[in-house]
C-alpha cells in the first residue's frame, strides 16, 4: 500500500503536470482518501478501469454522476452533491487535454441498462459514451450478458500507469468510505492478469458503438417510444 511519502510524490507530480491543486477548492466534499487518486488520474499515462454497477465516473454525464452520488451519499445536503457533481465533470477534463492520458474501460452491460437518473438520463448517458468512444485515446469495451461469466475481478477495479520509470504501476480498489492503493508487484500483477482476462473475455472496442445502439432501442421499447 501508498506511504506518505508516495502519496506525496503522485500528487507533486500531478500537480507539475496540470493545474496546481485545482481539486483543492472542493475540500468541503472531498475526502483525502480520494484526493490521493486524482493526483495519480492527473499523473497518469494509461487508466484502466473495470465497473459493474455504474458507468465509469470519468465518463458519467452530470445527470447520471447526479444520480449515483446520491444513491452512494443518502444523507447528503443539495448543495454537497451539487459539488460533488461539479468535481466529477472536473476530473474529466483530463480526457480532453493535450496530452491527455489513455482510459481503457470496460464495463459491464448491466451497468448500461440500470435507468440511473432516469430513462432519459440513462439515454442521454448512452449517447455520451457513444460519443466518447470515439476519441483517438479512449478504449471503451462492453461485456454483454450473453457471454455469461467474467474473471472475478471482486468489484470496480483501477489500474493507473505512469510514464515515469520510477513509478509502479497502482491498483485502486474504492469502497464506500475508503480506498486501497496496491503498488505491490505481486497484488499489481494479479490485477493486471484479471484486466487482461476481462479484456479478452468483453466485446471489442469495435463492436461498442452496435452494443450501445443496441441498448438506446432496448430502453426505448421498454418506455414504449418505439
Amino acid at each position: 500500500m501508498l506511504d506518505e511519502g508516495q502519496r506525496g510524490q503522485f500528487i507533486a507530480l500531478a500537480r507539475q503536470a496540470s493545474s496546481p491543486g485545482w481539486w483543492q477548492k472542493y475540500g468541503d466534499v472531498l475526502p483525502s482518501w480520494f484526493e490521493t487518486m486524482i493526483g495519480l488520474e492527473e499523473a497518469a499515462s494509461l487508466i484502466r478501469t473495470y465497473e459493474v454497477q455504474f458507468v465509469p465516473g470519468l465518463l458519467q454525464t452530470a445527470d447520471y454522476a447526479r444520480a449515483c452520488i446520491r444513491l452512494g451519499n443518502p444523507r447528503a445536503t443539495d448543495r454537497q452533491v451539487d459539488r460533488r457533481v461539479e468535481l466529477r465533470l472536473e476530473r474529466q477534463k483530463l480526457l480532453l487535454r493535450d496530452g491527455a492520458p489513455r482510459l481503457w474501460a470496460v464495463v459491464d452491460e448491466a451497468a448500461l441498462t440500470r435507468p440511473m437518473g432516469g430513462a432519459e438520463a440513462m439515454r442521454a448517458q448512452i449517447r455520451h459514451l457513444r460519443e466518447m468512444a470515439e476519441r483517438p485515446n479512449i478504449t471503451l469495451q462492453i461485456a454483454p450478458f450473453r457471454i455469461g461469466g467474467l474473471a472475478a475481478a471482486g468489484g470496480p477495479v483501477t489500474i493507473l500507469r505512469f510514464l515515469e520509470p520510477d513509478l509502479p504501476d497502482i491498483v485502486y480498489l474504492e469502497q464506500l468510505n475508503s480506498a486501497l492503493y496496491l503498488d505491490k508487484r505481486e497484488d499489481v500483477e494479479d490485477y493486471l492478469a484479471v484486466m487482461d482476462s476481462l479484456c479478452a473475455t468483453a466485446e471489442p472496442h469495435g463492436r461498442t458503438p452496435a452494443t450501445l445502439e443496441r441498448v438506446l432501442t432496448g430502453l426505448d421499447e421498454a418506455d414504449g417510444l418505439s
